[in-house]
C-alpha cells in the first residue's frame, strides 16, 4: 500500500437532480441551457477533465446512489427503487478507501434505506441519517405532498434563514471536518463527500436567485412534447403517474425558474466552500470531483422529474480536477467516450493508489483525468428494475457511441440516433433501421437481451434484497429529515428550529417598538 503522503486526497461533491444541461460551460449546440449561471463549476471544468456523456445506473435518488457507492449496476447492487438497503456484504467507495489508509466523511443527504446508514464511512456528522431523504419542505414538513405540489406550492423563494439550510450547513460540517481531522492527523490523507441536495425539489432558493430568473425571461424546455416515443406505453402511464400533463403555461416556467435558481444557489455554495477551503489550504493535494445522482427533465417531451430512459433523467455532469490542472501544470481536457458513475469506485482506487476490489462493474479512468486519455468504448447501461410505469415497464437503456437502444420487460424497443436525433424523437425501429446503424442495431439489441435477464432480477428482489427491509428496518418516528451525531454520540434532530420552533411571537410590529414595515 502506498504511503499516506503519496496519496492524494479526494473532494467528492455530489448533488442531486442535477440535470447535465444546466451548466453554463454546456454550449447550447451541445444541449445546454443557455441562460442558467453557474460561474463556480464552469471555473471547476476549465481547470479539469469535463465527461460530456456520462450516465446514472437507475435515474432515482437511492438506487443510483447505491450502484455508484458499491461499483455493481442496479440488479447486483440491490438498489431497485427509494427504500432500497445497502446489503452488508458489499464494498463501497469508502469502505475500500478507509482499509487503505484514508480518513472518510460523509456530510449531507445519501438517502439509503434501513439502519445501514454509514455505507462504510468512518464520519458522518449531519445529514439523513434515517433515510428520511433530508429535503427541506416549506415552511414546515410535508410528508404526503402531491405530485402538483412539487411544481405548483413548493416553488419559489425559500422561508427558512440561510444559515440553517442545508447546504450551508454541509458546507460548514465539512470544513469543520476537515480541520478536526488535520489537527489530529495532519499526514493522513481524506475522502469527504459532501453530498448536496439541491437541485432536487422543494424548487426553492433564496430571494436573490429566485429575482434572477424571471419565468417570462427564460429558455423553454429544449425538447418538445411529442416525437416517437410519445405515446409509447412507458411514456403515458409516466405522465399519469406525475401528472405531468397538468403543469403548463406559467406553472411550468415558474417551476423552471425556480429550478435555475436551485441550481445557480448550489454552485453558489460550492464556489464558497472551495474558497474556503482553499484558504485553509485543504486543496493543495486534493482532487475535486463534481457529480450528481440523476437528471431532471425539467419540462423536456411534456415531463418533469426522472424515472425514465430519457437524456434529461439518465445523463449526468461529470467533472474532475487535479491540483496540477489548477494550478495550469496540466491542460483541461474534455472526455466524449460515454462513461457511467459506476465508473468512479474503481477511478477512485486508481486515484488513490489503492487496490481495487475485483468484482467492480466500472472501468478506472484515471487516464482520462489525469492524462486527458478517451476510455474504452463499451455498452454504458441505466436500468429501472421496477414496473413503476406499468406492467412489463422495467427497462435497460444501452448507450454506446452516437447510438441509444431501450429494451423493455414487455413492451416495444426504442432505437436513437443520438447525433443525428439528441432530442430523442425519433424511433429508428418505427421508422426503419437504416443500414448505417444496422450493425449499431444489431449489436445493442443482443448486448440488452443477453446482459440482463428480468426474471432473474425480480427473483433476487424478492428472495434476496426484500428480507433486509424487515431485517434492517429503522424506527425514528420523531425524526426530521435531518440529524446530527453529536460528539458525545447522540442523534438528534437538526431542524427542529424550522419544523418544531418554540414561538416567541407571530406579531412581531406589536412585539418590537422599532421594527420598520
Amino acid at each position: 500500500m502506498e504511503t499516506a503522503m503519496s496519496q492524494p486526497n479526494i473532494l467528492f461533491l455530489f448533488s442531486d437532480e442535477h440535470s447535465f444541461r444546466f451548466m453554463g460551460h454546456i454550449p447550447e449546440q451541445q444541449g445546454g441551457e443557455p441562460d442558467v449561471q453557474t460561474p463556480n463549476l464552469d471555473r471547476l471544468a476549465r481547470q479539469g477533465t469535463v465527461f460530456t456523456d456520462t450516465y446514472c445506473q437507475m435515474p432515482l435518488c437511492t438506487p443510483s446512489r447505491i450502484s455508484m457507492l458499491t461499483g455493481l449496476e442496479a440488479k447486483d447492487a440491490g438498489a431497485w427503487g427509494n427504500s432500497s438497503i445497502l446489503r452488508p456484504e458489499l464494498n463501497t467507495i469508502p469502505r475500500t478507501l478507509q482499509e487503505n489508509g484514508y480518513e472518510t466523511c460523509l456530510v449531507g443527504k445519501m438517502h439509503l434505506g434501513g439502519r445501514r446508514q454509514f455505507a462504510g464511512f468512518r464520519h458522518r456528522p449531519y445529514g439523513d441519517l434515517t433515510g428520511d431523504t433530508g429535503h427541506q419542505w416549506e415552511p414546515v414538513p410535508e410528508p404526503a405532498m402531491g405530485m402538483r405540489s412539487r411544481t405548483k406550492d413548493a416553488v419559489g423563494r425559500t422561508g427558512i434563514p440561510e444559515s440553517l439550510m442545508q447546504e450551508r450547513v454541509i458546507t460548514q460540517e465539512s470544513l469543520s471536518f476537515l480541520r478536526e481531522h488535520t489537527s489530529r492527523n495532519p499526514d493522513q490523507p481524506w475522502f469527504l463527500c459532501a453530498s448536496f441536495s439541491r437541485p432536487h425539489f422543494p424548487l426553492t432558493a433564496p430571494r436573490r436567485w429566485i429575482d434572477r430568473y424571471p419565468p417570462d425571461r427564460i429558455t423553454r424546455p429544449k425538447v418538445d412534447a411529442g416525437g416517437d416515443a410519445h405515446d409509447h406505453p412507458m411514456s403515458v402511464k409516466m405522465r399519469e403517474g406525475f401528472r405531468t400533463d397538468e403543469i403548463e403555461g406559467p406553472e411550468m416556467m415558474n417551476a423552471r425558474s425556480a429550478y435555475f435558481a436551485c441550481v445557480s444557489y448550489l454552485d453558489e455554495i460550492i464556489g464558497d466552500m472551495l474558497l474556503q477551503l482553499e484558504a485553509n489550504g485543504f486543496l493543495e493535494n486534493t482532487i475535486i470531483v463534481y457529480s450528481t445522482d440523476h437528471g431532471e427533465l425539467a419540462g423536456e417531451h411534456g415531463m418533469w422529474w426522472k424515472h425514465s430512459w430519457h437524456e434529461g433523467c439518465t445523463r449526468v455532469p461529470l467533472i474532475t480536477s487535479t491540483p496540477e490542472q489548477r494550478k495550469g501544470e496540466a491542460p483541461p481536457q474534455q472526455i466524449t467516450t460515454p462513461v457511467a458513475l459506476l465508473d468512479l469506485y474503481p477511478t477512485f482506487c486508481g486515484l488513490s493508489n489503492t487496490p481495487k476490489p475485483p468484482e467492480l462493474h466500472g472501468c478506472d479512468l484515471t487516464k482520462a483525468v489525469r492524462e486527458g486519455r478517451e476510455p474504452p468504448d463499451r455498452p454504458i447501461v441505466s436500468d429501472n428494475l421496477i414496473p413503476r410505469w406499468g406492467e412489463g415497464t422495467e427497462f435497460r437503456s444501452v448507450r454506446q457511441g452516437r447510438y441509444k437502444y431501450v429494451r423493455f420487460r414487455n413492451v416495444p424497443p426504442l432505437f436513437f440516433d443520438l447525433e443525428a436525433d439528441p432530442e430523442e424523437h425519433v424511433n429508428l425501429i418505427q421508422r426503419g433501421i437504416p443500414p448505417q446503424a444496422r450493425s449499431a442495431y444489431e449489436h445493442l439489441k443482443t448486448y440488452a437481451e443477453e446482459s440482463l435477464d428480468f426474471d432473474e432480477a425480480e427473483r433476487l428482489k424478492k428472495e434476496r434484497d426484500e428480507p433486509l427491509a424487515e431485517k434492517l428496518a429503522i424506527e425514528a418516528p420523531n425524526a426530521t429529515g435531518n440529524l446530527y451525531v453529536m460528539p458525545n454520540g447522540t442523534l438528534v434532530n437538526a431542524d427542529d428550529p424550522l419544523y418544531n420552533p418554540t414561538v416567541i411571537t407571530n406579531d412581531l410590529q406589536h412585539f418590537f417598538c422599532d421594527m420598520e414595515e
